[in-house]
């Protein structure tokens, strides 16, 4: 029995000890025909006694996640993270499509007692507090996602589809989407900005990582979609 397993839209994928196990457009767990996608994006390999993933890639990040989403983290090109935890989540977006994948340690360095979701909501996880219009926002754009069984892919809206989805104009949807952006910006969340005062790009692909992950968003926040929005920010 393998010490580490990928597990990948219901399917597991062993990884050996004594070869890098590659992730990407081709490789031990060839994910999807995407151009966007590396051809070699992440490895798993052992060194000193502990497991490590890999960012081999040049340009795309991933972001890694425990199961509560208590613990986060942003893994750029030519980084790599000690897997010590029982099973980690992994969301990479390339080009339109977002993916997610689990990663399974055997034998973990470190144990964590798991809480199952507080379905009350009496318990909030991370500080960052979005209006309700702001949250909206990022469930619609989240809503392929959370909407998914299991772990695959998805794809993100676009900015035009997103806004119709909630009967907003453009502009509107991409000044709540800059005001979302540059308060997750505040607290913390790497990579949603290009440089010094300007949003990055790519920052809907990062928004939906970082939410999914974190559990600032989960399936319950989609009866939001079924309601008026109220337009207090």
């Amino acid at each position: 029995m393998s010490e580490v397993t990928i597990e990948y839209c219901g399917q597991y994928f062993p990884v050996q000890e004594d070869k890098p196990f590659t992730i990407g457009r081709e490789g031990d767990l060839a994910i999807d025909d995407n151009p966007y996608l590396h051809r070699h994006f992440l490895t798993i390999s052992k060194h000193s006694g502990l497991w490590w993933l890999n960012n081999v890639g040049s340009r795309l990040t991933a972001t890694i996640a425990d199961r509560t989403g208590g613990l986060q983290a942003w893994l750029s090109p030519e980084s790599s993270l000690p897997l010590v935890l029982n099973r980690v989540g992994v969301v990479f977006t390339a080009g339109p499509t977002t993916y997610e994948l689990s990663v399974h340690v055997a034998q973990p360095a470190f144990r964590q007692d798991y809480m199952e979701y507080d379905a009350c909501g009496e318990t909030t996880i991370g500080p960052v507090l979005l209006t309700s219009s702001q949250r909206a926002l990022v469930v619609v754009l989240a809503e392929p996602m959370l909407r998914r069984e299991g772990t695959g892919l998805s794809s993100i809206p676009t900015s035009a589809a997103a806004a119709a989805r909630l009967g907003w104009g453009i502009t509107k949807f991409n000044r709540k989407l800059d005001n979302v952006c540059d308060k997750l910006d505040k607290a913390g969340v790497a990579g949603l900005r290009g440089g010094p005062g300007k949003l990055a790009t790519n920052r809907r692909a990062r928004l939906v990582e970082h939410a999914v992950s974190s559990h600032l968003v989960t399936r319950a926040d989609l009866a939001i979609l079924d309601s008026e929005v109220p337009d207090e920010d």
